[in-house]
């Protein structure tokens, strides 16, 4: 993922900024609880196309 660039003149982050980041660092996938998102159906599965199988759009230029 990203990382933190500090700057010159920049002030040291506060107490509550390095607490913020360590809530917000990445977490591995088995940290993560996908039990919210629901399952896809079957009908739902069948629609999907690989990306490179679908139409792309094209874009007008002015």
């Amino acid at each position: 993922m990203g990382s933190i660039r500090i700057y010159k003149g920049m002030p040291p982050l506060t107490e509550e900024e390095l607490a913020e980041l360590e809530r917000n660092k990445p977490k591995s996938d088995d940290e993560i609880d996908f039990s919210d998102i629901p399952r896809l159906t079957k009908e739902e599965l069948a629609k999907f196309k690989p990306a490179r199988l679908r139409k792309q759009k094209q874009s007008i230029a002015s």
